[in-house]
């Protein structure tokens, strides 16, 4: 779904630049970049009237598992590494980490993702925490963070949720 958008977009060309212009402020892309700093994939996102869509697609990952899937304070992907530079959990609200906690979650906190036999991580997320460009709860600029293992949903600062293994600035 993602190439079939990124492929309309493409075809559109510059006859639809004014209508594309316009859309700008509603959606924003993020290319994944594994520990390595090599492209390992990419998400759309989209703005709704009560948060965002995330659309992602992304290789390499631990085939047959779930992982954690989050947003990070910091736009900043320094691979190779383990992607530090990114922070920790964006959490405007300053609440607990996990949908479990008794005071949380972070507004950066997504469901965890289950990665399919091939490797590839393919999904479509709603965060109704964020916006895309707001000012408290904005997450443009800011990274999208896939973990190796599950979050938990409780243990603090970040659900127990493993390396960080792959990671986009949202732009």
């Amino acid at each position: 779904m993602l190439k079939t958008c990124l492929a309309a977009a493409l075809a559109l060309g510059t006859a639809a630049a004014p209508a594309l212009a316009q859309q700008t402020s509603q959606t924003a892309m993020a290319n994944f970049v594994g520990k390595d700093g090599k492209e390992t994939g990419r998400a759309m996102l989209t703005a709704g009237k009560n948060g965002v869509l995330i659309e992602l697609e992304v290789s390499g990952m631990p085939a047959g598992t779930w992982v954690a899937f989050h947003v990070h304070e910091t736009g900043k992907c320094d691979g190779p590494g383990g992607h530090e530079s990114a922070g920790g959990h964006f959490n405007p609200g300053d609440t607990e980490h996990g949908f479990l906690a008794a005071n949380g979650p972070h507004a950066g906190d997504m469901p965890n993702q289950y990665v399919s036999a091939d490797g590839v991580l393919r999904a479509q997320v709603f965060n109704s925490m964020v916006k895309l460009d707001d000012n408290a709860t904005g997450i443009r600029g800011r990274a999208l963070m896939i973990h190796a293992k599950s979050d938990d949903n409780r243990s603090q600062p970040a659900g127990d949720a493993g390396e960080r293994l792959a990671c986009a600035v949202i732009e």
